[in-house]
């Protein structure tokens, strides 16, 4: 997927509530998002910001065929991925 239908696809599901948020260790460090600690309207914000040369993605390490992006600006890490209807955020955290 290109990177304009990336972004438009994440602030839909922000916007539109139809994301959840992946399982894992560190959550509350790693997910400013499901911690309330960035509202979905600061990250609409923030990813509204980015261009290509914010974007990367890459197969997702246990999932084959699915694309895991990551955002990167503003100082902010936005790790996620599609799976129809909803987005999973990986990762939502200041950069390191």
């Amino acid at each position: 997927m290109a990177f304009k239908g990336v972004r438009y696809r994440v602030i839909k599901a922000l916007k539109e509530g139809t994301y959840q948020h992946a399982a894992r260790g560190g959550i509350e460090d790693k997910n400013a998002l499901m911690t309330g600690d960035i509202s979905p309207e600061q990250l609409i914000t923030i990813i509204g910001r980015c261009n290509g040369t914010h974007h990367e993605s890459s197969e997702h390490h246990e999932f084959k065929g699915i694309e895991v992006h990551i955002l990167k600006r503003d100082g902010w890490y936005i790790k996620f991925y599609f799976v129809d209807p909803d987005t999973i955020f990986i990762s939502v955290h200041p950069s390191r």
